[in-house]
């Protein structure tokens, strides 16, 4: 259920998702990590506008290391820099709690060392604390290609939607009460790869953008009771679409 490309918007063309639709997240996913991953690529989707973003949550408990899931590579390259330093805009806000904006990261002087590492890889960077409950603490953190997205409108958006995850994400980690083992992401990853290239070619095959065709495959997930993983696997092996999501002669098998 990957989305390389999410993209920030206003509440209103963005509203908050539906308890059901976090719950199905939690549901298809077997572990803790690949809830966190599946739920990073989801933001990236709702979170979908004209300009691209990139998104990662991040959470920790109970003294662990940090656990953190990229909704695509190149946030996860972007993530493991902060990570590597024990000091970014994400890991900020996950531990102070507050709002993190780094409007423009050539020019930004606490971040220096972090916008060097990361590069070209993002022009701005913004970060919002999620609340985990007493034991955790959780930030999204979002990554845009320009330095001028993160208005207000887009920040309350953000903002909104990080206080939209807070229920799911605390009942996740009562429900995964084991430990966090940011290892067990790779197997997640393989598994996203998988989705990633089963949405490209929904994409094409009904001309329609990322967030559509994400809702296609959680409808035919929904519909067969199956994980969104061994949907996308289908469509690679030739699956066909529901007819009302390949618009008529277009779908192909």
């Amino acid at each position: 259920m990957a989305a390389e490309p999410g993209q920030a918007a206003s509440s209103a063309q963005n509203p908050p998702p539906s308890l059901e639709q976090l719950q199905d997240l939690l549901l298809e996913s077997p572990g803790f990590d690949e809830f966190l991953l599946e739920l990073s690529v989801f933001s990236a989707a709702k979170l979908a506008a004209p300009e691209p973003l990139l998104c990662a949550i991040s959470v920790e408990r109970d003294g662990r290391p940090v656990t953190v899931a990229s909704s695509s590579e190149a946030a996860k390259r972007m993530d493991e820099k902060q990570y590597g330093f024990d000091d970014g805009p994400c890991l900020t806000a996950l531990r102070e709690n507050r709002r993190v904006l780094v409007e423009d990261l050539e020019e930004s002087e606490r971040w220096r060392r972090y916008a060097g590492a990361v590069g070209h890889g993002a022009a701005s960077v913004l970060a919002v604390p999620i609340d985990a409950g007493p034991d955790a603490s959780a930030a999204l953190n979002c990554y845009a290609m320009s330095t001028d997205l993160f208005d207000e409108a887009a920040i309350a958006s953000v903002e909104s939607y990080a206080h939209s995850l807070s229920r799911i994400l605390r009942l996740a980690l009562r429900v995964h009460r084991v430990a966090l083992h940011p290892e067990r992401l790779h197997g997640a990853l393989q598994s996203r790869a998988v989705v990633d290239a089963a949405l490209s070619l929904v994409m094409a095959q009904t001309r329609s953008s990322r967030d559509e065709a994400a809702g296609i495959l959680h409808d035919m997930a929904l519909s067969s009771k199956q994980q969104l993983k061994r949907i996308a696997a289908d469509i690679l092996n030739g699956a066909k679409l529901p007819e009302r999501a390949g618009h008529g002669d277009e779908t192909h098998g």
